[in-house]
């Protein structure tokens, strides 16, 4: 098996059980919050959003410092602090005695975190030019559906565990994550005994300063979005349903629809990025998904959004592969892990910014307001993407094509 294949595994494995570490705590940390002792209902809001929204505000903040020592020490390394540190903390949090410990412990989370930012870096200049989208598409799946299904896993364990278990499970499987990384992972790295560039440094160098920043916003859009409607689902699912002793159930699979469909499209779209080009890819699938959450306010039951969100998800599938792709194809090797250690940054700001914009649109509005804004950023961003992505490297193509 090629080397880049078995990387791409191992690390699949990984990045989806971060994805899932991340997210799995969304369905219990209320719950769990109370079985730490905080009765009164306005404060476990309270501290289930400080909990569950600084992991993502540290993690932006820290996932350039991550991408930078990648591109400094090697991305394996990287891979291997943020496994096992995970494993860890994640495990401790099953042992917290008082909400202030998981807050901490979350907040350390976040600090530790890059196992996804080093993925990418890896598979990004392990792999050859002819195989990139594919394996950064097939990759993309990992996160994304662990982020997805993680609500629905978590609750499960939790259900069907406890609390408390739900931790420590996630913790082993960051465990076994971390030791599938020691055996299987391989890369070729050649340390330069280089004085480290300033952040300064390293912007004057990157080559498509314009197109990277666009890059960039336009991660941070997606996450936005794929992401507003996540605090929302199972409060819509219960005015959908007639039948609210299985409204967890139907949220579960609402999530995992589009989930599912992410992982059955991403590898194709990225093969098809490797052929016509991938800002082809994000401009037709930004504008397909900003179509598909319309018709999402009008459902009249739970099945109706299921096959909408299953429709969206293969939407999805172009958006986050096709960035990465084009940002590893405007940006020298050498400085990779650091770029995209600062789209990864956009990227926690989106989950945390979606969280909320659903949540408040959904307080101030309604609920099928959320599909309508997040309708229209998307079908925004598809304009934005068309004359500052597409158009530009569209000529360049031609450009190429008459020389």
């Amino acid at each position: 098996m090629p080397m880049w294949k078995r990387n791409l595994i191992v690390c699949w494995f990984g990045m989806f059980v971060t994805g899932v570490g991340m997210s799995q705590i969304a369905p219990i940390l209320p719950l769990y919050i109370k079985q730490l002792g905080v009765d009164n209902t306005e404060s476990i809001a309270q501290f289930s959003g400080i909990a569950f929204g600084i992991t993502f505000i540290i993690s932006a903040i820290f996932s350039p410092i991550w991408g930078k020592a990648a591109d400094k020490f090697g991305r394996k390394p990287m891979l291997l602090r943020a496994s096992l540190g995970m494993a860890v903390v994640v495990g401790c949090m099953g042992f917290a005695h008082n909400v202030y410990v998981l807050i901490g412990l979350r907040l350390l989370q976040g600090a530790i975190t890059g196992y996804s930012t080093a993925c990418t870096t890896l598979i990004a200049t392990q792999t050859d030019q002819e195989h990139a989208g594919y394996a950064l598409g097939t990759l993309s799946t990992a996160n994304i559906a662990g982020s997805l299904l993680g609500p629905t896993i978590g609750g499960f364990i939790a259900e069907n565990f406890g609390l408390q278990n739900s931790f420590f499970i996630t913790g082993l499987l960051m465990m076994v994550a971390f030791i599938t990384t020691v055996l299987f992972v391989k890369e070729n790295f050649v340390r330069e005994n280089k004085k480290t560039p300033s952040i300064k440094d390293v912007w004057h160098t990157v080559p498509e300063k314009s197109l990277t920043i666009t890059l960039f916003v336009t991660f941070l859009v997606l996450t936005v979005d794929l992401y507003s409607v996540e605090p929302i689902i199972t409060v819509y699912i219960t005015k959908l349903s007639s039948h609210s002793g299985h409204v967890a159930l139907l949220a579960g699979l609402a999530f995992s629809a589009s989930g599912l469909a992410n992982i059955i499209a991403a590898p194709r779209l990225g093969k098809l990025s490797d052929k016509i080009g991938a800002h082809k890819v994000i401009f037709a699938a930004l504008i397909a998904a900003g179509i598909l959450f319309i018709p999402q306010a009008f459902v009249q039951n739970p099945w109706q959004l299921m096959g909408l969100r299953f429709l969206f998800g293969l939407t999805a599938a172009g958006l986050i592969p096709s960035v990465n792709i084009l940002i590893k194809k405007i940006t020298p090797n050498a400085l990779t892990g650091r770029v995209f250690g600062f789209n990864m940054s956009a990227g926690y700001l989106g989950v945390f910014g979606g969280a909320v914009l659903g949540g408040q649109v959904a307080a101030w509005f309604s609920i099928r307001d959320v599909f309508f804004i997040t309708s229209a950023l998307l079908l925004m961003n598809a304009v934005w993407v068309y004359f500052k992505v597409y158009k530009k490297l569209n000529n360049q193509e031609l450009a190429l094509g008459k020389q």
